[in-house]
């Protein structure tokens, strides 16, 4: 009589993690970059411009920047959050302690 060895596999669930866009922002390059590009997508969407300046926030430290904005963590979280749409003296202000600046050219 054969035995007969019966092989069971056992499936492994893969852990994933919520991708954070904040966590590869490392220099002032790639963050202009980021924005700049968000800025291109965002099709005139504030909230959506507001929640890239608070993934880069978040990469250069939330702290830092509410300090030199002069302005909460908390206030800043919701500000950037991409839920609403922030004051543009708010926006002027973040751009600043990001060490960035707006310009401005034509469509072409």
């Amino acid at each position: 009589m054969a035995s007969t060895k019966t092989k069971t596999k056992t499936k492994t669930k893969t852990k994933t993690s919520k991708y954070d866009v904040s966590e590869h922002l490392r220099t002032p390059e790639e963050m202009a970059a980021y924005l700049e590009a968000c800025l291109e997508e965002a099709n005139g969407d504030a909230a959506f411009i507001a929640k890239a300046l608070g993934d880069i926030a978040r990469a250069k430290g939330m702290s830092q920047v509410a300090r030199d904005t002069g302005l909460s963590r908390e206030s800043l979280y919701k500000a950037l959050s991409g839920e609403r749409s922030p004051g543009f003296d708010t926006i002027l202000k973040v751009v600043k302690a990001l060490g960035m600046k707006l310009r401005a050219q034509p469509f072409q």
